[in-house]
């Protein structure tokens, strides 16, 4: 039994906490509310890579990352000695929306970034080792324009070492294939913006405001994907119309459609969990491999890395400093969505957490310097700001660095 304490141990008074004490908790609580989002975020790269290695299967792989290295979080340092990987001309399958320096960017600062994570260092991107692991196989980007943005960098990182004879680059509707004659591989990218069948599905017309999403069709689709040894998915940025998603229940072929609204987060669980229903299906663990990458953040706000209102990343050569930086486009919930779906699944997913890395590279995208497909106005020529394109990036740049993480990812994960 414990001795009492005497009386005198007390004051007369009830003891009140010291005001401080109440800012105190109120610091504490604030700084737990506003980060708490920002933690869980930054686990959902760390969390599905750990649930890919309790499977101990990793096909390609010839080594690991070293213990405790997240390659995803780092900073940029300037190499000029190393960057960029390749020329703008050396690469003839840039598509012009993406050529920078030939529609008259005047700096290329923006090219001499290397993505340097903390504690370890990336491996170097070896071409020989890319594609002779492909030889005789076929890898494959599945998305929307960013994902194609990434697929033609890889070919831009690749086909330098291949004779001209020997390779070549066609499009069949949907479907453009690079190929590499002399390995028998082929490096693809299939258009598909949401994954599932949607009225948006013209590879070259889509541009539609009401767009319509047909729920369970991922097969439309995947049959074009079946047989793929590598593929590489993304989806996001069509999801974010600031309005609930159409979700259509029946066929578009129907008179009359059946069409319910979904909030966008359970618009998009329906196409996650349909995405990862077909793997699981349709992909071998123990010879085959499933990549998922990120959003892509955009720069149309330029007040949230302290600039004026009503611009964008027009004329950005400077990148955000603040490592915190997390821009208003990239949902948390929609991220939630991904590690909730991931996490239930039995084949394994390699996320690519390509989005923090890229929200500091306001400096990167294609702006105004870009294949324009319609004459610009007046109005639009007097204010650049109006017709900046702040959501692809220009080549080379940016997505030469998700191509080497996913590298990393694939040949030490």
């Amino acid at each position: 039994m414990k001795t009492p304490l005497s009386s005198s141990s007390f004051s007369t008074r009830k003891a009140r906490p010291a005001p401080y004490l109440f800012i105190l908790i109120a610091f504490v609580v604030t700084v737990a509310v506003l980060y708490a989002q920002d933690f869980i975020f930054s686990q959902l790269a760390l969390n599905l890579d750990q649930s890919l290695s309790r499977t101990n299967k990793h096909p390609f792989a010839i080594g690991r990352t070293e213990e405790g290295c997240d390659v995803f979080s780092g900073r940029w340092v300037k190499d000029e000695l190393n960057r960029p990987m390749y020329e703008e001309s050396e690469c003839p399958y840039i598509q012009p929306q993406l050529t920078c320096q030939e529609h008259g960017r005047p700096d290329k600062e923006y090219q001499y970034w290397r993505w340097q994570p903390h504690g370890c260092s990336l491996p170097n991107f070896n071409v020989t080792l890319m594609l002779e692991t492909l030889r005789g196989k076929r890898m494959m980007f599945v998305g929307d324009s960013l994902n194609r943005g990434q697929f033609v960098s890889m070919v831009c990182l690749l086909h330098r070492v291949i004779p001209d004879h020997a390779k070549s680059m066609e499009t069949f509707d949907s479907l453009t294939v690079f190929t590499a004659k002399e390995y028998n591989a082929t490096i693809e990218f299939y258009w598909a913006p949401f994954l599932l069948e949607s009225n948006s599905d013209n590879a070259i017309v889509h541009r539609i405001s009401e767009r319509i999403v047909r729920r369970g069709s991922i097969n439309k689709h995947g049959q074009h994907w079946r047989g793929v040894d590598i593929l590489v998915f993304n989806t996001y940025l069509w999801w974010m119309t600031g309005q609930k998603m159409n979700i259509l229940k029946g066929s578009f072929d129907d008179d009359e459609k059946d069409i319910v609204q979904l909030t966008t987060e359970d618009a998009y669980r329906l196409a996650m969990k349909s995405m990862v229903k077909w793997v699981r299906k349709n992909m071998d663990p123990k010879r085959t491999r499933v990549f998922f990458t990120s959003m892509s953040p955009i720069h149309v706000k330029s007040t949230e890395w302290g600039g004026r209102e009503g611009e964008n990343c027009y004329n950005e050569t400077t990148m955000i400093e603040d490592p915190r930086h997390w821009g208003s486009d990239c949902s948390k919930s929609v991220m939630k969505v991904i590690e909730e779906v991931f996490g239930q699944s039995k084949f394994p997913i390699t996320f690519l957490n390509i989005t923090q890395l890229s929200s500091y590279r306001k400096d990167a995208h294609t702006s105004i310097y870009k294949k324009q497909w319609n004459p610009l106005t007046e109005e639009q020529l007097a204010n650049p700001v109006s017709y900046a394109d702040c959501v692809h990036w220009c080549l080379p740049g940016l997505q030469d660095t998700w191509n080497e993480l996913l590298f990393t990812k694939l040949f030490y994960p």
